[in-house]
């Protein structure tokens, strides 16, 4: 292989704006500043401020209060701790560690952030995938000062969702309201643990519904809210006024960076596709998203006068896979998908997080224009596969397991699929080829993705042959570094 380093693998570096919730304790007391020294007093007397009346002219004041004492009991801190080996170039000196014993070999990173229980009987736990990401211990404080060990279920680092468990009497629960009935101006209350200060709420209202193009957050259909989301909210309860959870608080945009506090442009995950996702965790530990089948383009001014279409607008099918959900719709290439279920499809993007928000068996009404001319059609989505075991493609991969890209490397524009693990001693990890790697490109034929990379072994017939092209030679990204892999 040319020019691929032996050290160990890291994925692509991305930068995100997002400011997500997770943050290092030790950041706590630099970011609380000493309280001011009391001003000298003057000779004018201040006279006090009176107590707000309870009412006014027999009215009461409106107050979040009665609906915050449901509410704040439901809503927990999470603390997670990791252990990371520090990488001393001297560590494996003789000499070196005589002398200097003491030298820690791993360091602890600890950070916080927010929690929702939305099942009192069985003590389940939502809260963000990137807060609990690559912990070794998670605990749980609630709100009454107790801190418990927290068992993790399973998590989604697509939708950024996790799931934990904890056991415990007497425990509060958020009901989830059907977060597809919210509206722009819907009045809204974040409830966290900001900076790790403790249990804060904010207020306001529901901004944007059903967000999405945001760079490095996933599949993507997000509540944005004016309502303050800081670093240590992620995970945390977006609730409306009768304390119903609308939505799991996961990130805030700022672009000066996450300690640069909020600027009224928070982003949480709405109940519906949270309690989606929880159920399926729930049951069986992961979550299986429906596909279409087919492969897309975007398309540009040439290609919309080409495809007689008014603007360029839409994704372009440049193939349909054997057996699909497509397929058995009839959708063909060159079939631009303009709509889906009543949701405008400006770009291939758009369509595939679409798709990576439906469950399996959901059915899809795709508004196509097909020869410049409308149609509709419906299709049922089915379960696509998550990984593949390389020695299905061809014997010269066996041992290695082949999986879809995280959707944060997809954003970033990164196409290919990932090496999930390697066997050790196998005839993949004898041609060089580790867990961590990115195959962009192969000999093989064309791929963008896992289902174009199993169909690049298999040619036309849709079935994976046992013998792949004379000479197999897989182009590889392994950290910043692009090489070539002969397998043999």
């Amino acid at each position: 292989m040319r020019q691929l380093p032996s050290t160990r693998t890291t994925l692509l570096a991305l930068t995100a704006a997002a400011a997500f919730g997770g943050f290092a304790a030790t950041a706590i007391h630099d970011s609380l500043q000493v309280p001011a020294q009391a001003a000298p007093a003057t000779t004018a007397a201040v006279p006090a401020m009176a107590a707000l009346p309870a009412s006014v002219e027999g009215t009461p004041m409106p107050s979040l209060a009665p609906m915050l004492k449901r509410v704040l009991p439901a809503v927990v801190s999470v603390h997670s701790q990791q252990r990371v080996r520090i990488n001393n170039p001297f560590a494996n000196d003789p000499i070196f560690r005589q002398l200097f014993p003491n030298v820690p070999q791993e360091q602890i990173n600890q950070s916080l952030g927010s929690g929702v229980v939305v099942d009192a009987a069985r003590g389940l736990v939502l809260t963000n995938h990137h807060v609990i990401e690559g912990a070794d211990e998670v605990s749980v404080t609630l709100s009454d000062g107790r801190t418990l060990k927290a068992q993790f279920v399973g998590s989604d680092p697509d939708t950024d969702i996790a799931l934990m468990r904890i056991k415990a009497d007497h425990l509060t629960a958020i009901p989830l309201a059907d977060s597809a009935r919210l509206q722009v101006g819907d009045f809204v209350v974040a409830v966290g643990n900001p900076f790790g200060i403790g249990q804060t709420v904010t207020s306001g209202i529901v901004s944007a519904v059903g967000r999405s193009g945001l760079r490095g957050l996933g599949l993507q259909n997000f509540i944005q809210t004016d309502a303050s989301i800081n670093p240590g909210n992620s995970g945390g309860a977006l609730v409306n006024l009768r304390g119903e959870l609308v939505g799991i608080n996961t990130a805030s945009f700022n672009p000066q960076g996450s300690m640069a506090g909020n600027i009224g442009l928070g982003f949480a995950i709405p109940s519906n596709l949270a309690g989606d996702v929880m159920r399926q965790l729930a049951s069986t530990g992961e979550v299986k998203r429906g596909s279409l089948g087919i492969d897309t383009q975007d398309i540009d001014a040439r290609l919309a006068a080409a495809l007689h279409l008014d603007a360029p607008s839409g994704a372009l099918v440049t193939r349909v896979y054997p057996g699909s959900a497509g397929a058995a719709a009839g959708l063909q290439a060159g079939d631009v998908i303009v709509a889906a279920n009543g949701e405008h499809i400006d770009d291939r993007e758009a369509l595939h997080n679409f798709e990576g928000l439906q469950a399996v068996g959901t059915r899809a009404t795709l508004d196509v224009r097909r020869n410049g001319k409308p149609l509709q059609v419906t299709a049922s989505l089915r379960e696509q596969a998550r990984s593949i075991d390389g020695a299905a493609l061809d014997p010269r991969l066996a041992g290695a397991t082949f999986t879809e890209l995280p959707e944060r490397l997809r954003q970033a524009g990164a196409n290919g699929v990932l090496v999930e693990q390697v066997a050790r001693g196998s005839r993949a990890a004898t041609n060089g080829l580790q867990g961590g790697d990115v195959v962009v490109a192969a000999n093989s034929g064309r791929f963008d993705d896992l289902p174009g990379f199993r169909l690049s072994f298999s040619g036309s017939r849709g079935d994976a042959r046992a013998a792949g092209p004379q000479q197999l030679v897989l182009r590889v990204v392994r950290g910043n570094v692009q090489g070539e892999l002969l397998m043999q």
